[in-house]
């Protein structure tokens, strides 16, 4: 009997391979990978995105996820001209790692990002700069700590800077948490829209430790085909996005000026104090 026969006969499937599920490196060699989802938060809303169409909203100012895998390094994108509501495509340079165009680059910038013309501040809108600074990480719900990997794509004003009474920046929260031993990936995460800024902007907070079932859901999701595409896909790839044009327009006389890049400033020692008192907090819980 041919391998096809045997496998195109469900009856004579041994019984320890019936009704396995797929694993991440069947997954990764099947193609395409990911689920095709992600969250946006265009407009100041949480957005769910599936395959490049918003299927639904969440108008809560906050929302509670696992942030189970992040990109190794902080990406670039350029797009050509100023942005146009509602499209979505390709930038025309971008950078996985932050320091070269990636390959295949349709229209590279320069040879390294340090140097590039589009690096500069003033290259912008304002005095921002044209090319910006764009942090990948997958999560999923608190909720649903099983169910779908999302990719989450954030902006450098969510990822750079400092925060208080606990909000804080992606990067601050990270290093606040690695500071203290437990991994972002071991909590839950509660991420909360800064309503005094102009553009979307997030701050992070922790909310609670995993449990032990819970924490081992976070490793393998954080190891599964899904998870990799949410960190190493951009977001035209999740959305299933065919090569466009730009949808990107030359700039007007009058552009509205951009947030300014964020500056790094030092961390005030009472919002870690707060923070801290959380950690604490755990610490007596676990002990009753």
């Amino acid at each position: 009997m041919s391998d096809l026969a045997l496998f195109s006969q469900g009856g004579t499937l041994p019984a320890h391979l019936r009704n396995l599920e797929l694993d991440a490196t069947t997954k990764a060699l099947m193609g395409g990978g990911g689920t095709g989802k992600r969250i946006s938060i265009r407009g100041g809303v949480f957005r769910m995105i599936v395959g490049g169409k918003e299927v639904a909203q969440n108008d809560e100012r906050a929302m509670n996820v696992v942030v189970v895998r992040s990109a190794e390094k902080t990406s670039r994108q350029y797009y050509a001209g100023t942005y146009v509501e509602g499209q979505n495509s390709a930038p025309s340079c971008s950078s996985n790692d932050g320091v070269t165009p990636d390959k295949g680059v349709k229209d590279p910038q320069s040879t390294n990002c340090a140097s590039c013309q589009q690096n500069i501040k003033g290259s912008g809108q304002g005095d921002s700069r044209a090319c910006r600074f764009n942090q990948r990480i997958a999560v999923a719900l608190e909720n649903n700590l099983s169910g779908d990997v999302y990719q989450l794509s954030l902006p450098g004003q969510s990822i750079f800077g400092t925060g208080d009474n606990g909000k804080m920046p992606l990067q601050q929260y990270a290093k606040f948490l690695g500071g203290h031993g437990i991994p972002v990936t071991a909590v839950v995460t509660e991420m909360r829209f800064d309503t005094s800024s102009a553009t979307p902007k997030l701050t992070f907070r922790a909310v609670r430790p995993l449990s032990v079932d819970e924490l081992a859901e976070s490793k393998a999701q954080g190891e599964s085909a899904d998870a990799l595409a949410a960190v190493t896909q951009t977001v035209a790839q999740v959305d299933g996005d065919a090569p466009k044009p730009s949808p990107f327009k030359e700039p007007v006389a009058e552009a509205k000026p951009a947030v300014d890049e964020p500056v790094k400033r030092a961390v005030k020692k009472t919002e870690s104090k707060d923070v801290a008192s959380v950690l604490d907090a755990w610490a007596d819980d676990s002990d009753e």
